[in-house]
C-alpha cells in the first residue's frame, strides 16, 4: 500500500471542499473494495476521504411509495430493516446475502452502487426496481447509471447521497454465489413494477443489465416455461477460472427461473 492522507469528513460540504482542493482524493464509503485494491498497490490516491461520520448520509425512511435508502447505511441494517422487510422483502434479503457479517457490518449500499463492481448484488436490484441514484447534484435513472466494468454515470467529484426504490408489486432475488467470496457468479432480479416487468441481471456481463428479452416473456406470460426457449447471448458476457461465458448465459435462465417460481 502506497502512502497516503487520511481525512474523517463531518458534513457533505467539507467533502466537496476536500474534493476540489486535494490533488488525487478517493471518497471511501466501508473500504470493502477499495482497501484492497490499495493493498495491492492497483491504486494510489493521495488522500481518503471517509465518510462514515456523516449521519445525513445514514437510515432508511417511506415517502410516497419510494424506499430511501441512504448511501452510508450498511449491508447488515438494510438486511435487518423492519420498513424494507415490509415494503420491499427481497431487497433485505438480497442484502442479508452479501459477503460475511464482517462485510454486512461495514459495506454500505451507497459504496456498492457506486463501485460497479460487475458481481455485486444490489446493481441487479436498483435496475429491477427502477432506482434512482440521488446524489449532490442529480438524480440518476437506473438505466443510465452502470456503464462498464467498475464505471458509472457518477461524476469524477459526484456524491451519491441516498437511494430511491419505488415500491413493487411483487419482487424476488435469486443468485448462485461463488463459494469463497460469496459474490454473484450470476445474479437475477424480478420486479413486477408500476411500469410493467423488469429483470436486473448481476455477475454475467462486464456491469449490470437489463434483459429485455426475459422481460418480454415474462410481460406475456409470467411462469418459469415463458423464458424457456428464451435467448441469452454469451458473446459479451464475462468468462473466468470461475465460469465460462456459456455457463452464466445458461445460469442466468436458471436464476430467473427460481426468481419466477419464489413469485408464483
Amino acid at each position: 500500500m502506497y502512502e497516503f492522507q487520511y481525512h474523517k469528513a463531518s458534513s457533505i460540504n467539507e467533502v466537496k471542499e476536500k474534493i476540489s482542493s486535494l490533488n488525487d482524493p478517493k471518497i471511501m464509503a466501508g473500504g470493502m473494495t477499495l482497501i484492497p485494491t490499495m493493498k495491492q498497490r492497483l491504486a494510489a490516491p493521495s488522500d481518503i476521504i471517509d465518510l462514515s461520520n456523516i449521519n445525513e448520509l445514514k437510515g432508511i425512511s417511506k415517502e410516497k411509495g419510494f424506499i430511501i435508502i441512504g448511501a452510508m447505511t450498511t449491508h447488515f441494517e438494510v438486511h435487518t430493516s423492519e420498513l424494507v422487510k415490509k415494503e420491499i422483502p427481497s431487497l433485505a434479503f438480497l442484502a442479508g446475502l452479501i459477503g460475511d457479517p464482517m462485510v454486512r457490518h461495514r459495506g454500505t449500499i451507497g459504496g456498492s452502487v457506486a463501485n460497479s463492481d460487475p458481481s455485486a448484488d444490489y446493481p441487479s436490484s436498483v435496475i429491477s426496481l427502477g432506482a434512482k441514484i440521488i446524489t449532490d447534484k442529480r438524480e440518476i435513472e437506473s438505466d443510465e447509471f452502470f456503464i462498464d466494468l467498475f464505471e458509472t454515470a457518477l461524476d469524477d467529484d459526484e456524491i451519491i447521497l441516498s437511494l430511491k426504490f419505488p415500491i413493487p408489486n411483487k419482487s424476488a432475488y435469486m443468485k448462485f454465489p461463488q463459494p469463497a467470496s460469496r459474490y454473484a457468479l450470476v445474479g437475477v432480479f424480478i420486479s413486477d413494477t408500476k411500469e410493467g416487468i423488469r429483470v436486473g441481471i448481476t455477475g454475467a456481463g462486464p456491469c449490470a443489465f437489463r434483459s429485455k428479452e426475459i422481460e418480454k416473456a415474462l410481460s406475456k406470460n409470467f411462469t418459469e416455461s415463458a423464458i424457456e426457449n428464451v435467448n441469452i447471448p454469451s458473446e459479451n458476457l464475462n468468462s473466468d477460472i470461475h465460469a465460462s461465458a456459456e455457463y452464466r448465459a445458461h445460469l442466468v435462465k436458471v436464476m430467473a427461473k427460481r426468481a419466477i417460481k419464489k413469485l408464483s
